[in-house]
Parts: C-alpha cells; structure tokens; sequence
C-alpha cells in the first residue's frame, strides 16, 4: 500500500513538473562564466545552481552555490544560498550562507556570515556580521563584531567593536570603547557608555543612565534594574 501510494506521489510531482515547464517556467543553469555582464555564458534575467564566476560583473536572478567576482561585482537580484565572494557583493532578496568582499550589502534578510570592509544588511539578520563597517537596517540577532557597529531594530546577542550603536531595543552585550544604546537590557562595557534607558550594569569611565534610576550619571560603575 506504502509503495503505490509512493508511486502515485511521484506521478503527480512529475506532472507537475512538466506544467511547470509547459507554462515556461524557467530551470537553472548549473554554470555561468562572465567578463562582465552581458559578456557572460548565461543572460541576467536568468538562475544559476552551481558555480559563477566572473572577472569583472556578473547578474543573475537568483543564485544557490559559489558565485566568484575575481576583480568585480557578484550581482543578484533574487536570492542568494551559498558563498559569495568578490571586490563587491550585492544582493537584492534573502540571502542564506557566506557574503564576504570590500563591500557585501543584502537588500532582504540575511542568515550566515557576512563580512567585508563594509558589511550592510537592509533587513533582518541572524548570524555573524563584522568588518570596519558593519551596519544592519532590522532586527538582528547574533554577533556583531566590526570596528563600527549600527543596528536600527531590536537587537539579540553581542555587540563587539571600537563603536557600538543600538538605536532599537537591545538584549545582551556591548563591548568597546564607545557603547551607545536607545534602550539597553544587560551590559554595556568600555570607556563611555550611554543608554537612553537602561536595564542593566554600565561599566567603564563614564556611565550615563537617560533614566536617571537610581542615578543619571556615575564613573565606574552605574545600573538600573
């Protein structure tokens, strides 16, 4: 009974498939090769699963596998599941995997490791993000160790670098000189720390408290619970 109903589930897939195909439903390439676009194996408006690999440009639509800009750009308009690496990065969707270049930026959500001297996700991130500049418009939720950090949404994990900025609600750890934070919940560490609000310890040189409970300002060491 098992295996009938087995094969019956595989019919309908491939039906389904060959729809699909039939309404022009466009499949992958497994390969692209480009100097720069539209010098490249396969068209822009087209996906790749498998391996891109470009000198200067290269766009496609989406992208699952390794995409390598030896002296460019990576360019997707979709989403990207993989590694991307390059002199620049740019995705317009979801990302899933490994961005690392000079400049790695994602339009859409972003889960993995993204790194560069310029790091910057526009939506939502879940993962690792550093380099001299990593920036996150969303809520993230992870570790963020660059020189300069900047979150706009809610904020989860570790905050690690020379300067830290929250400007959403932030749950977990800042550690660097300067620890700036809309609405703290846990630890700020380093020479000067400030929070709007806070919910947590202060240490370092100077420590300012927006709330003022119990206290405004306090050297050393101030809290608020």
């Amino acid at each position: 009974m098992m295996k009938k109903w087995m094969v019956l589930f595989m019919v309908f897939m491939a039906g389904a498939a060959g729809v699909a195909r039939a309404e022009g439903a466009v499949e992958a390439k497994p390969v692209n090769l480009a100097i720069f676009d539209p010098v490249q194996m396969v068209p822009a408006k087209e996906a790749i699963s498998g391996l891109r690999l470009s000198v200067f440009y290269t766009k496609n639509t989406d992208m699952t596998g390794l995409s390598f800009a030896w002296l460019g750009v990576n360019r997707t308009t979709g989403n990207v599941k993989g590694v991307e690496w390059g002199l620049g990065n740019w995705t317009d969707g979801n990302f899933y995997g490994w961005q690392d270049g000079f400049i790695s930026r994602t339009g859409g959500r972003f889960v993995g490791m993204q790194g560069g001297l310029a790091a910057v996700d526009e939506g939502d991130f879940t993962g690792l993000q550093g380099g001299l500049v990593a920036w996150t418009e969303g809520f993230f939720h992870g570790w963020q160790g660059g020189a300069i950090n900047f979150t706009r949404g809610s904020f989860v994990g570790l905050q690690s670098g020379v300067l830290n900025i929250s400007r959403g609600e932030m749950s977990g750890v800042a550690l660097g000189f300067v620890n700036v934070a809309n609405e703290m919940h846990g630890l700020q560490f380093g020479l000067v720390n400030i929070a709007q609000s806070l919910d947590g310890v202060q240490i370092g040189l100077g420590n300012y408290n927006g709330k003022k409970e119990p206290f405004e300002f306090l050297p050393i060491v101030n809290w608020s619970f």
